[in-house]
């Protein structure tokens, strides 16, 4: 698909991803974010882009951002947090805004739909993890509800005549994010500059992505992969431990804490504590992210520092 001259909607996008997505897809389409606010920022949308707020498990509002006019629908809305208080919410609800706005587009006829996954429907595979690895074992119920909604997307894919493209993300990381490590040790090291506690060994090992690279490879994707369903592994060929991220931030920070650790192998039930995907197939396609994993980190803990300093 082109991404020019399209009419688009985004759902979730006042958020993190979404709302650097609407941005760069504003240049050259017609944009519309859908966002219920709940974790979104209103700020974030664009100049020039349309805004409904709408809540993707209202069918209601979900009928008012899908509309017959729209091309594609990039789905982003959805509970992002792996150690969520209220897992099966997390999960009925992830699946209720996904089945809800698959059956509104299929109703209306529109038929491109992007879906924001997660590596976390892998569970602990081996790594570099190919997106042809099974079987699928999301041990946590995020995992599981990402791995239902792509489900969701196949079924409309195969039996609807869409054209999908699913994308399993590394760990995302950029300016405005919140309730992410990297904000997490910046607002603990703002708190007290002496010492840093760290969840689980500091051991952990996963691969982190810029935000900005992980714009550009979805639109990459979009335009040059055309099967009815396209599953792409999003992230870099390198890791980052949680004690080197501590690290980059007390060092952009000007700082030298002692660090505590929680101890175990991971940060929480259902932490995967090391993460790698595999990007030959992205690569294959053309695409590889300009940054490291250390660097990726490095760029946004230098935004978020000035953020929450600000």
């Amino acid at each position: 698909m082109n991404l020019s001259d399209k009419r688009v909607l985004v759902t979730g996008g006042a958020g993190l991803v979404g709302s650097h997505l609407a941005k760069r897809l504003a240049a050259d389409n017609d944009v519309v974010v859908a966002d219920d606010l709940s974790k979104g920022d209103r700020e974030r949308v664009p100049d020039g882009v349309e805004f409904v707020e709408a809540d993707m498990t209202d069918e209601a509002d979900v009928a008012e951002a899908v509309t017959e006019d729209l091309d594609v629908v990039f789905h982003f809305a959805a509970y992002t947090d792996t150690n969520y208080a209220n897992p099966r919410q997390l999960f009925e609800e992830n699946t209720e805004m996904t089945y809800n706005v698959l059956e509104r587009m299929a109703e209306v006829g529109v038929d491109d739909v992007a879906f924001t996954s997660s590596s976390t429907v892998y569970g602990e595979a081996p790594m570099p993890t190919p997106e042809d690895y099974a079987p699928l074992e999301p041990i946590s119920v995020y995992g599981a509800s990402k791995l239902a909604d792509e489900g969701l997307v196949s079924t409309y894919a195969h039996s609807e005549g869409f054209t999908a493209w699913v994308f399993r993300f590394a760990n995302i990381v950029g300016p405005h994010q919140r309730g992410n490590v990297v904000p997490d040790f910046i607002q603990k090291l703002l708190d007290d500059p002496e010492t840093l506690e760290i969840l689980g060994d500091g051991r952990q090992e996963k691969s982190y992505l810029h935000v900005e690279d992980c714009v550009d490879a979805m639109c990459h994707v979009v335009e040059h992969a055309d099967r009815e369903m396209n599953s792409y592994n999003l992230g870099t060929r390198t890791t980052t431990s949680v004690t080197t991220i501590a690290d980059i931030v007390a060092d952009e920070m000007g700082l030298d804490p002692d660090y505590e650790y929680t101890g175990g192998d991971r940060g929480w039930k259902g932490d995967v504590p090391k993460m790698r995907l595999s990007i030959e197939k992205l690569s294959a396609l053309g695409w590889e992210p300009t940054t490291s994993s250390d660097d990726a980190v490095r760029k946004a803990t230098r935004d978020l520092v000035d953020e929450l300093t600000d």
